[in-house]
């Protein structure tokens, strides 16, 4: 999970991957917590596990314009997440994980371009492969405790959008 740092002149800034401040707090290593909760999902049934989206409420177009029309429709995207964990909300696999298709996002009445929509649901590569080595370089902060699984894990993305 990561927030973007405000960067000059509206540019995009770098990734910080302490969304939420917390690493300077904590009274251990991050890489042995990482772990525990890796090793959770290898004690029990995959079913009884929690699922994980990824949601980037704040992709822009390249003219900084914000694509989705704001908190007041993140309902929207819930309600997708929520079909979706209930088999009944369609999605795409693409090298990140599974994306809404077009028509299983419920979008009526709001006010969402199909240009937007498509730029919404599609992968950006490019921004993927300026993060993996951000990601890369503070998992690096963790050392020989970062469990591989993390570190494996950003090899398909970054396979997959070459």
């Amino acid at each position: 999970m990561a927030s973007e740092t405000a960067a000059a002149g509206g540019q995009v800034g770098k990734l910080r991957l302490d969304p939420m401040a917390m690493l300077p707090f904590c009274g251990y290593n991050m890489a042995d917590y990482f772990n525990h909760w890796l090793s959770i999902g290898t004690k029990t049934d995959a079913k009884k596990l929690p699922q994980i989206f990824f949601v980037n409420w704040f992709r822009r177009d390249d003219n900084g314009r914000f694509l989705w029309p704001g908190y007041g429709e993140n309902s929207r995207v819930l309600k997708w997440v929520f079909e979706r964990i209930n088999g009944q909300a369609k999605a795409e696999k693409t090298p990140i994980g599974y994306l809404p298709t077009h028509d299983s996002l419920d979008t009526n009445g709001v006010n969402v371009t199909n240009e937007d929509l498509k730029e919404l649901l599609s992968v950006d590569a490019n921004g993927w492969k300026e993060a993996v080595p951000q990601i890369r370089e503070h998992y690096a902060a963790f050392g020989e405790r970062l469990p591989n699984t993390l570190k494996a894990s950003l090899d398909l993305p970054e396979g997959a959008l070459a």
